[in-house]
Order: C-alpha cells, then sequence, then structure tokens
C-alpha cells in the first residue's frame, strides 16, 4: 500500500469520524442542557455495561476482520472470513443482550441508583446490532473500503442526535430523559446496521471454489485483538463503581462529579484519538500486507509512519485542549453552574494532557494487530490499567477528589503507549525449523540452505496446485 493510498484510506475514516464527532458534540451540548448534571450521570453510569459487553461481542471485530481479509488477498485466496465472523458475532452480540439485560437489575442496584435500570433495558439492544456493524466494518476496511464506514457513523451520529432530542423533549423526569436519549442509541445503531447491510449486498462474495472459513477460526484470530480492547472498557466499567463511591465519601454529588469527569471532559479529551481513528483504521491492512508478504521491516516502517501523522495531528490539538480549555467549556457548556465549569475547566487540562498519548497509543495497537502481535498490546494496556486504579485509590480519597480520577485516567495512556511502542520496533523472534521440516517450508516461515532440491526449488505439487487455483480465482473474483 502506497503512502498516497494509506492517506487517502485514513482521511475518508478520518473525515468520516470528525464530521460524525461534529454532530455528536452538538448533540452532547444540548443533551447535557435538557438532562442535566444528574441525567447526564445516570446516561454516562449505563455506558461502562455496555461498551464491556460489547468489547466481548464486538470490539477488536474490525481491526481482527480487516487483517484476516488483507492477508488473505494478498496472498490471493479470498475473503472467506467474513461469512463466519457474521455468524459468529451475531450469536455473541445476541448473548451480550441478553446479559446485559439479566445483569441490569445487578447493576443499578449494586451503583446505588434504580432509575438505572431502564437504562440499561433501553440500551441493551444495540448490543447485538453494533455486533454485526462492527463485522461488516471490518470485512469493508480489509478491502480498502472506508467510505462504508465513514458514513455510516455520520447517518449514526444523526439518527442519534434526532432521535435523542426529540425523544428527550417529551419526557418528564432527568431520569426519563436519560433512558430516552439511550433508547436513540438502539435506533441509529438499528439505521447503521441496515445502510452497511446494503452495502454489503451490492459487493461481491468470495469464491465458491474457496472453503468458507469456520467461525472457529475467526474467534481464535479475533481472541487476542478483543483481548487487547477490552482492558481498557472493562477498567471504565469498574470506574463506574469505583471512582463513584470513592467520590461519595468526599463529596455529596459524587454522580454528578462522574458526568463531569466521564461525559464532559473525557468526551473533549478523546478529541485528538478521534481524529487520528482512520489512520488506526488503515494501519492494520497496511501493516498486515507487509508482515504477511514476509517482509516485517516494511510493516514496521508503516507502523512508525501510522505513528508520526498520529503524533502530527494530535499532539498540536492536545495542546489546544489544555490551553484553550476555559473558553471551550464556556462556549460549549454555558448551562453549567458556574462551580461545574471551574470544574470541568481543571478536569480537561488534566486530561489534556495525555490525550495525544491516547492517540498514539491506538495507532501502536493497531500496528500489533497487523504484525500478528495482538497479546502484546493486551498487555501493554493491562500494565496501564493497572497503574490507573492505584492511582485512584491513593488520590481520590484525599483532597484531589474527582481531580484524582482525572490524574490517574492521565497516567494510564503514557504507560500503554511507551510499552507499545517497545513492542513495534522490537524483532520478532523467528522460529528455526529443520531441513526436513516440509510444512515449515512450504509455509514460508523458513527457507534453509539445501532444502530445496527434493520439492523442486522449495516448491511442492500442493504449491503449484494452489498457485492454479488462486489464479482462477483472480479472474474471475477480481474485485477492482
Amino acid at each position: 500500500m502506497k503512502h498516497a493510498n494509506f492517506l487517502k484510506n485514513a482521511a475518508v475514516i478520518s473525515l468520516g469520524a470528525f464530521a460524525a464527532k461534529a454532530i455528536g458534540a452538538v448533540y452532547r451540548i444540548s443533551l447535557t442542557g435538557m438532562l442535566g448534571s444528574y441525567g447526564t450521570g445516570l446516561y454516562q453510569m449505563a455506558y461502562p455495561l455496555f461498551v464491556l459487553l460489547l468489547t466481548f461481542s464486538s470490539s477488536g471485530i474490525p481491526s481482527a476482520l480487516a487483517r484476516m481479509i488483507a492477508r488473505d488477498r494478498a496472498r490471493g485466496v479470498g475473503e472467506s472470513a467474513i461469512f463466519g465472523a457474521l455468524r459468529l458475532f451475531a450469536l455473541l452480540g445476541a448473548l451480550g443482550t441478553l446479559l446485559m439485560c439479566a445483569l441490569s437489575p445487578i447493576m443499578s442496584a449494586v451503583q446505588g441508583e434504580h432509575d438505572l435500570l431502564r437504562c440499561y433495558l433501553a440500551l441493551a439492544p444495540s448490543v447485538f446490532l453494533v455486533a454485526l456493524i462492527a463485522a461488516l466494518r471490518g470485512y469493508f476496511q480489509g478491502r480498502g473500503e472506508m467510505s462504508p464506514t465513514a458514513f455510516s457513523e455520520i447517518a449514526e451520529q444523526l439518527v442519534k442526535t434526532a432521535a435523542g432530542l426529540f425523544l428527550s423533549r417529551l419526557a418528564r423526569s432527568p431520569a426519563e430523559a436519560a433512558q430516552c436519549a439511550l433508547f436513540a442509541v438502539t435506533l441509529s445503531e438499528l439505521c447503521a446496521l441496515f445502510y452497511l447491510a446494503m452495502r454489503f449486498r451490492g459487493t461481491r462474495r468470495a469464491s465458491l471454489l474457496l472453503r468458507e472459513r469456520s467461525s472457529f477460526s475467526v474467534l481464535s484470530a479475533a481472541l487476542p485483538v478483543m483481548a487487547a480492547a477490552a482492558l481498557l472498557p472493562l477498567s471504565r466499567m469498574a470506574d463506574s463503581v469505583v471512582v463513584v463511591r470513592l467520590l461519595s465519601r468526599v463529596s455529596p454529588r459524587a454522580i454528578s462529579l462522574y458526568g463531569l469527569l466521564s461525559g464532559a471532559a473525557a468526551s473533549l479529551a478523546a478529541l485528538p484519538a478521534t481524529l487520528c481513528c482512520g489512520i488506526v483504521a488503515a494501519t492494520v491492512p497496511a501493516v498486515s500486507q507487509s508482515v504477511s508478504g514476509g517482509d516485517e521491516e516494511e510493516g514496521r516502517r508503516r507502523a512508525m509512519y501510522a505513528l508520526s501523522l498520529t503524533l502530527l495531528l494530535s499532539v498540536p490539538l492536545s495542546a489546544a485542549l489544555a490551553l484553550f480549555a476555559r473558553p471551550v467549556v464556556s462556549v460549549l457548556y454555558p448551562a453549567l453552574p458556574a462551580g461545574d465549569r471551574d470544574t470541568l475547566v481543571s478536569l480537561l487540562r488534566l486530561l489534556a494532557l495525555s490525550s495525544a498519548f491516547l492517540a498514539g497509543a491506538d495507532t501502536l495497537s493497531a500496528s500489533l494487530t497487523g504484525m500478528g502481535r495482538a497479546r502484546s498490546a493486551a498487555r501493554s494496556m493491562g500494565i496501564a490499567v493497572f497503574v490507573k486504579f492505584c492511582l485512584q485509590f491513593l488520590l481520590i480519597g484525599g483532597r484531589l477528589g474527582v481531580l484524582g480520577a482525572a490524574i490517574a485516567e492521565s497516567a494510564c495512556f503514557p504507560v500503554a503507549f511507551f510499552l507499545d511502542l517497545m513492542y513495534t520496533v522490537r524483532k520478532k523472534k523467528v522460529k528455526a525449523y529443520d531441513h526436513g521440516d516440509r510444512i515449515g517450508n512450504e509455509r514460508g516461515r523458513a527457507h534453509p540452505v539445501g532444502a530445496q532440491g527434493a520439492q523442486g526449488s522449495g516448491r511442492s505439487a500442493r504449491a503449484h496446485g494452489r498457485d492454479r487455483v488462486r489464479q482462477e480465482f483472480e479472474k474471475r473474483n477480481d474485485p477492482v
């Protein structure tokens, strides 16, 4: 993949994400004014369980599936992974929806807010819908088609904004307004799925001559990526319990403060990472194509190129958020009381300090996924989350309060960034094969000197047969 093609793919996703984020920002500002700090707190407290279930049913699917399809296309063996992925993640999504419904009474009791029960039920169908959406997005990204992802994200935000504002205005209380806003999320995911399904229906399918991949093979490839993606949402679900309970010891407004932290401040601080999400999406197939072709050094160069673009975009925006936090908050959240605005300014400044590290960690994690090292990304994030939890217990209980939670969150991402960077630049150890290891030689993992004669320059009859099938496939199913 040339740099120009990489930049084009990254730009399509980034522009779509930026447009979606702009729509979402307008919606969030209007919604915060309608819900108030209590309603916003309920809205944010319902999200961690939702995001956690998405992690196990859909997070990591676009990256994992994009890597599999890009690798298969590079080797000329089709795109059969999508069929197994759709079956598998439809099942996982349905199980996630049922689990969220079952856990909603328990979670609302643990979090100490019975109003959350209906919030969870309104949001539960989205788990199933997003699982299918993630699989379809990964399919298109693996093919190098980024516009379906971009347009589906914009459609999501438009529907969520229109439905959320309309339904919330009909509500009679902040709790009911939060429930309506969460139900609008379900409606938006349904519309996005319909759009992607129509686009998928119009694409060419994998050749019938090639065997479809089993759901198990798709799951085994996706599991490390899902594990890497699971840790941060899992920690944020824990935050909705741990942070709120720690804050309740020092302030009677624990839910409102948590709403300011996780709703307004975290959303603004995530803007640099959102702006760079196109680079993240384009990195996986770009790196995977090089590594699958046997050129790991080229894959590493592409990873560093993606990281340089990420830092070029994210560092100035992070600095701007930290320097101009007060005017940004004043313009975006004029309806908040003066005390809440001051708190939000402090929270935004703290979170903005590490927002560029979050963007960089996302890009490096995608690079590791493309290299087949998703376990390393999971290890990095696991260590970073552990650091965050330790700092939360040390800082929130003292005078710092909610600012301590922001400091702990800010410390998490530099740890993940530098660990991912170390794993990315470190060369992968290659397993040595004996001269008689025919399987290893056929797979291209090793070509020891002197092992070629008996197999006709290292190529078996089976390898020549695969080449003929591949050539026939390319003639009949040229995706261009």
